[in-house]
């Protein structure tokens, strides 16, 4: 069975957000083993410098570091990232899996993004779209993939 761990900068606070997270949670139950980290978002000033902004994003990547499991295969979820279909990401997935990587950490950072180093880590750097997304929502988007990559590699009707 597929290991993911889904590290995400910034703690939920929406009752909605929250409420669709559980219930992809459950849903990837009988798929893989999900581990969700939330990690703390580095204070800023309402209006931060850069240097400020890269000094917070560099304090959240030691963060995400630290709570990355050994010999994952990384994805970062980034705006420059390559764009898939589902399809592509199931693919990918299920390649991953069938060549003995195990383990994935799929990793969302703060407001800001991720650090620079983060990105460099990557095995693969993802986008889901050139639009912005708040990152809460991205969190509910990419758990919704991955739920639609399983059913689309089992064949199920889910994905149509």
């Amino acid at each position: 069975m597929l290991n993911i761990t889904l590290i995400c900068v910034g703690k939920l606070k929406e009752k909605f957000y929250i409420a669709a997270v559980e219930e992809y949670q459950k849903r990837l139950k009988s798929c893989c083993k999900l581990d969700l980290i939330e990690l703390p978002e580095a204070r800023l000033p309402s209006v931060p410098a850069p240097a400020e902004i890269d000094a917070a994003l560099e304090k959240e990547a030691q963060t995400i570091l630290a709570k990355l499991p050994k010999k994952a295969v990384v994805i970062a979820m980034c705006i420059e990232g390559t764009e898939l279909s589902s399809e592509a990401l199931a693919h990918q997935l299920q390649q991953w899996a069938v060549s003995g990587h195990s383990n994935l950490a799929i990793l969302i950072g703060s407001s800001y993004g991720l650090h620079t180093v983060i990105k460099q880590k990557a095995t693969l750097k993802l986008s889901m779209s050139p639009m912005t997304f708040p990152h809460h929502l991205a969190r509910v988007m990419v758990l919704e993939q991955i739920y639609r990559a399983f059913k689309i590699n089992e064949g199920s009707l889910y994905h149509k």
